[in-house]
């Protein structure tokens, strides 16, 4: 974390943002290495320091277009981190948040000024980050496994148009478990928000699947109506 326009910022509190994707059937976290400061050539989540005259929300966006070039995406707060000793020179509280991205929307991704690199790892092989961000990390993923058995929030993940096997894959990889695939067709299909394509898979070495969307409208209506999303 480096400082940028000392007049400007609050010294004692920071924003770390989990930002995960998914890529053929893998769950994947974006990571920085940071160019400079005591973490120079370390690896951890995308973040920094906080201006007076900005909200949380605000810096961790600014924050995300900064460090990555990645902008208007799904982002939620977690909570705030706030052991004393997780920033080795001083008392820092950083506001958790973690985000979904469709990986093919951002595949130019370039490091900020304060980032030399910026990459996808693997959830299931990241081992070691700076400070406490395994621990962010870890309340991330325990807080994307809740919600996405609440809320459609892993459409997110998924490119615009696809089959009920990646979406199946989707949540098998999330939740960590192995779904039927006849009892998730039926359940899924049941909610009644997707939207059937005249179309198929392309360039693929085994029977073409049907393609679907997300229909976000909707989910809006049905939600305004009463309809409780539980998977």
């Amino acid at each position: 974390m480096t400082k940028q326009n000392e007049a400007t910022i609050l010294d004692s509190i920071t924003i770390d943002c989990v930002i995960f994707g998914f890529n053929q059937g893998t769950l994947e976290v974006l990571l920085v290495k940071h160019a400079d400061g005591i973490s120079k050539d370390k690896w951890g989540l995308p973040g920094g320091w906080i201006f007076t005259d900005e909200s949380t929300d605000a810096a961790a966006n600014r924050l995300l277009l900064e460090l990555t070039g990645i902008k208007d995406v799904y982002l939620e707060q977690l909570r705030a981190f706030s052991e004393p000793d997780r920033f080795p020179l001083s008392r820092v509280i950083t506001v958790g948040y973690y985000a979904l991205i469709k990986k093919e929307d951002w595949t130019g991704l370039k490091p900020g000024a304060t980032a030399s690199e910026v990459g996808w790892f693997k959830v299931s092989e990241v081992e070691t980050l700076i400070y406490d961000h395994l621990h962010i990390l870890g309340v991330g993923l325990r807080r994307l496994r809740r919600r996405i058995k609440q809320e459609p929030i892993g459409f997110n993940l998924l490119p615009e148009k696809f089959t009920l096997l990646q979406l199946m894959h989707l949540y098998e990889e999330i939740l960590g478990y192995e779904m039927d695939k006849p009892n998730f067709r039926r359940k899924i299909l049941r909610m009644n928000l997707l939207t059937a394509l005249d179309e198929k898979q392309k360039d693929v070495s085994h029977r073409a699947a049907k393609l679907y969307k997300f229909n976000p409208d909707t989910y809006q209506k049905l939600i305004e109506k009463g309809f409780n999303f539980e998977f």
